[in-house]
C-alpha cells in the first residue's frame, strides 16, 4: 500500500459535503452483526498488513503545515451515512491520514523512543475492542481482573523484579495507560502515608526530589499530587557521571529541607533516562532517602523492557529497597500502546489513597470474604481498559525467550551504529551506551568556532538529517549544556540495513554541512 499521490486523491471527504443522505441509518440490530464484522474485519486486516508491508515507502515524518487536514475534512459529521461508507473511509485514511502521520512503525524511526508493535500485540487489542468489558471491579469482571494479577507477576519474574513487588511475595501490580498514571498513583500514596504522620496540614511543606534528567512528567505529577511548585528538587546532574544523580547530592538536598523545617516526601529515580538513558544508582539512593522515610520510585519507562535479559539486571542494583517501579511494554516489548505495567511493595498503601467505599450497585456476593482486587482502587479512573489480555497474549506467543532476543537484536544494531561513530574522527559519542540509544555528535574544530559553535553546528545537521527524502528521523538531547544527536534503535521492522543507511545520511549531510561552512556559505 504505497502511498498515494496528491493527484490520486479520492477526496471522498469532500463528497460528503456534496451528498449528506444517502441511506437509511442502520438498525439497531444491525451495528454488531458478526457476518458484517467479519467483511469489515478482514478489510481492516488487510489494510493494516498493506500498510505494514508498505512502511518503508512512507517518509517518516510528513511534509505538512498545520490545518492540512481540517482543510480538507468537512467541518460538520455526516447526519446520515454516505454511500459505501466502509470503502470511503479507509480511501481517506490512506489518500489524505496516512500521508500526514508521523510513522512510527517505520524502520527508519530512530527518535524519541520506540512505540513497539508485534501481530500479537495488535490482534490483542482488537480482541480487546470486541470483548470490550470494564474491569473496574472484580466482579465487573472476574476473569480479566484475575488475568491482571497473573500477567503482572508473569512480567515482574520475567523483568527480574524482587518477589517483595509481585502479588506472590506480598506486592502486587496493575496495567496503566502510561508511566505518568504510575507515577501520580505512587506519589498520591506516599503524600497521604507521609500526611497521615505529620500532619495534614503540612501538605505545604513537602517536597519532592529528581533529578535535571528527569521526565517532565514527574514534576506535572507533583503538581496535580498539591506539591508546591518550589517544592520539586531537580538536582543537577553532571557529564562526568553520565547525567546519574549523586546519592550525596540528594542527602545534601534533603538536610537543607529537612533544617529549613520541610518534610522530604518521595524519590523519583530513574533507569534509563529520556535524554540520554542515564541509568540512578539504586541502592545508594534507597539508602540515601531511607534516612527521611522517603518514598522511592523507579521510573524504568523505557529500560525496564531490557531487564528481561539478565545482562542487564545490574542497572536495578538495589532494586529490593524501592516502594515503585514502573515500565511501559508498550515502549519496547511488543505490546501496542498502551500499556504500562506499575508494582508496588504494600498495595494497601495505595488503596487507602486511591480507594472508595463500594456503591451499592458495585457490591457482589460472590466476592465477600474473598481476597479480591478491585483495580478501580489502585487508580485514578474507574473505566480501565482489559490491557492484560494483549500483555498475556504477548508473552504466550513469544516467551520470554523470544523478548530477550528482540531486545538483544536492537541493542546489537545499536552497537553496530556507535561503531560507525566512533570510526569517523568527525564524530564522538557523547554518553554511555546502555540500551540502544547512541548519542552523538559532530565535532566543531577550532577553525569553525569550537566547542562555542558545536551547538549549533549539531543543530543544523539534524535539520538536514531529518529533511533528507526517506532518510532516517532522529531527534536531539540537551544535557549538560551539549546538544547531540540520538538514533535510538527500536522499531519492530528496523534491520540492520536501515541502520547502515542511517548512517550514510548522516555522514553524507555532515560533508555537506561542513563544506559549506568552511567555503562560507553558512
Amino acid at each position: 500500500m504505497a502511498p498515494a499521490s496528491p493527484m490520486c486523491k479520492t477526496m471522498t471527504a469532500g463528497m460528503l459535503k456534496q451528498n449528506p443522505s444517502a441511506e437509511t441509518p442502520p438498525r439497531s440490530g444491525n451495528l454488531l452483526d458478526a457476518d458484517d464484522f467479519r467483511r469489515r474485519g478482514q478489510q481492516v486486516i488487510n489494510f493494516i498488513a498493506d500498510y505494514w508491508s508498505s512502511m518503508g515507502d512512507y517518509p517518516v515524518r510528513p511534509n505538512v503545515t498545520p490545518g492540512f487536514l481540517r482543510d480538507q475534512l468537512p467541518t460538520d459529521a455526516p447526519p446520515m451515512p454516505e454511500p459505501d461508507a466502509w470503502a470511503s473511509a479507509l480511501q481517506d485514511l490512506r489518500d489524505l491520514i496516512l500521508p500526514g502521520m508521523t510513522h512510527w512503525q517505520s524502520p527508519r524511526h530512530f527518535a524519541h523512543f520506540p512505540a513497539s508493535s508485534s501481530t500479537a500485540g495488535a490482534l490483542g487489542e482488537a480482541l480487546i475492542a470486541g470483548i470490550n468489558v470494564v474491569p473496574f471491579t472484580w466482579a465487573a469482571s472476574p476473569a480479566a481482573a484475575e488475568l491482571e494479577m497473573v500477567v503482572v507477576d508473569w512480567l515482574g519474574k520475567a523483568i527480574h523484579l524482587p518477589d517483595s513487588l509481585l502479588f506472590a511475595g506480598g506486592g502486587g501490580g496493575t496495567l496503566l495507560g502510561t508511566t505518568c498514571e504510575a507515577i501520580l498513583c505512587a506519589l498520591v500514596a506516599a503524600r497521604d502515608r507521609k500526611l497521615a504522620e505529620v500532619g495534614w496540614g503540612r501538605i505545604g511543606d513537602l517536597v519532592v526530589y529528581c533529578s535535571d534528567q528527569t521526565h517532565f512528567s514527574f514534576r506535572k505529577a507533583a503538581r496535580i499530587a498539591g506539591i508546591q511548585r518550589g517544592h520539586c528538587r531537580e538536582i543537577p546532574t553532571s557529564l562526568e557521571d553520565m547525567f546519574a544523580l549523586s546519592p550525596g547530592a540528594l542527602e545534601a538536598a534533603m538536610q537543607a529541607d529537612v533544617d529549613a523545617g520541610l518534610v522530604p516526601l518521595f524519590l523519583c529515580a530513574t533507569v534509563g533516562t529520556t535524554q540520554t538513558t542515564a541509568v540512578d544508582p539504586l541502592r545508594g539512593l534507597c539508602a540515601v532517602a531511607a534516612t527521611h522515610g522517603l518514598w522511592v520510585h523507579v521510573d524504568a519507562a523505557y529500560a525496564g523492557s531490557a531487564l528481561v535479559c539478565p545482562e542487564f539486571c545490574h542497572v536495578v542494583d538495589g532494586v529490593e529497597a524501592v516502594d515503585s517501579f514502573s515500565m511501559n511494554a508498550h515502549k519496547w516489548l511488543l505490546v501496542n500502546n498502551d500499556c504500562c505495567a506499575m508494582w508496588v511493595k504494600k498495595p494497601a498503601v495505595l488503596v487507602a489513597a486511591l480507594g472508595t467505599e463500594q456503591e451499592y450497585i458495585l457490591r457482589n456476593a460472590a466476592a465477600e470474604g474473598h481476597d479480591v482486587v478491585d483495580y478501580k482502587d489502585w487508580t485514578m479512573t474507574l473505566t480501565r481498559r482489559f490491557r492484560a489480555l494483549k500483555m498475556w497474549l504477548v508473552l504466550r506467543c513469544y516467551g520470554v525467550e523470544g523478548l530477550r532476543g528482540h531486545i538483544r537484536s536492537h541493542v546489537r544494531m545499536a552497537a553496530a551504529f556507535e561503531e560507525l561513530v566512533r570510526d569517523d574522527a568527525r564524530f564522538e559519542v557523547v554518553t554511555d551506551r546502555h540500551f540502544a540509544l547512541v548519542c552523538f555528535r559532530l565535532l566543531s574544530t577550532e577553525r569553525l568556532g569550537g566547542e562555542k559553535k558545536a551547538n549549533e553546528l549539531n543543530r543544523r545537521l539534524l535539520e538536514k538529517v531529518n529533511a533528507a527524502t526517506l532518510g532516517p528521523y532522529m531527534s536531539a538531547a540537551n544535557a549538560g549544556g551539549i546538544y547531540m544527536l540520538r538514533c535510538a534503535v527500536g522499531s519492530t521492522l528496523t534491520e540492520e540495513r536501515h541502520v547502515r543507511e542511517a548512517w550514510k545520511v548522516v555522514q553524507e549531510q555532515a560533508t555537506s554541512l561542513l563544506r559549506k561552512m568552511q567555503i562560507g556559505k553558512l
